[in-house]
């Protein structure tokens, strides 16, 4: 595996998600892709209050102004858009990977190359234990993100996915083209963009599959067989900071 490869990490943080950005950056850089050129790229409402991290030599980080929509599922559902606009305009000349991760979140352990891979996606750590009928896919025939009760291996968490910046703009304009046919159709899914990338996974199969210590959930105990925690997401009053329903 060549250092040489660029990496290139979208964050939202939007409304009164700014305030979890700090704490996000300042540790990546502590153990996210160590050694390795990465480029932040940093999608908020509010350019300003971006904080001034210290970045280890050959990492960068881009800064986008994107709008505060009205409501947190309309946030939700338009990363996939701004993804997939931001591949083509720029990202697909700046880097080889690209991994989409949620600015609610921390790291904990080392979080390196072996996650690389054409298409990756992570175990959600409310499911990983559950029968697939328990998966909460969107469940609606009309909806684009329909997932038949006997399809699916595994529920995936929007938090955590990447892979190849060719292989991650299919997914996310294929994703973007299946809401906005939904919204066209006055269907929301029922958790966004998550629906729709379980559903894009479901028929795309991740070429590699992340661990919940990749991706856990401050919330749940750690189970005795998780000998360590990767990157998780922090415990916070969600209705507090997504403002609106």
């Amino acid at each position: 595996m060549t250092k040489s490869l660029a990496i290139a990490t979208t964050v939202f943080a939007v409304g009164k998600y700014i305030r979890f950005l700090g704490n996000f950056l300042e540790t990546a850089e502590q153990h996210y892709m160590v050694g390795f050129k990465v480029r932040y790229y940093i999608f908020t409402d509010q350019p300003e209050q971006v904080p001034a991290v210290t970045l280890a030599p050959g990492r960068m980080l881009s800064i986008t102004k994107v709008p505060k929509f009205s409501r947190w599922q309309e946030i939700s559902s338009r990363r996939m858009e701004i993804i997939q606009t931001a591949i083509e305009e720029h990202i697909h000349k700046e880097a080889d990977y690209i991994y989409c991760l949620d600015v609610d979140m921390k790291f904990h352990n080392r979080w390196g190359p072996e996650v690389l891979d054409t298409l990756v996606a992570a175990i959600h750590p409310w499911f990983y234990t559950m029968d697939r009928k328990q998966f909460t896919y969107e469940r609606r025939p009309a909806s684009k993100a329909y997932v038949p009760m006997d399809q699916g291996d595994f529920y995936y968490m929007a938090a955590a996915f990447g892979g190849r910046v060719e292989d991650v703009y299919k997914l996310t304009k294929t994703c973007r083209e299946n809401l906005e046919e939904d919204k066209n159709n006055n269907l929301e899914a029922a958790w966004q963009e998550e629906s729709h990338l379980n559903r894009y996974l479901v028929y795309t199969k991740p070429t590699k599959l992340l661990s919940p210590e990749y991706m856990w959930d401050d919330v749940i105990k750690r189970p005795s067989e998780m000998r360590l925690i990767r990157f998780s997401a922090i415990v916070k009053d969600k209705a507090e900071v997504r403002e609106n329903a």
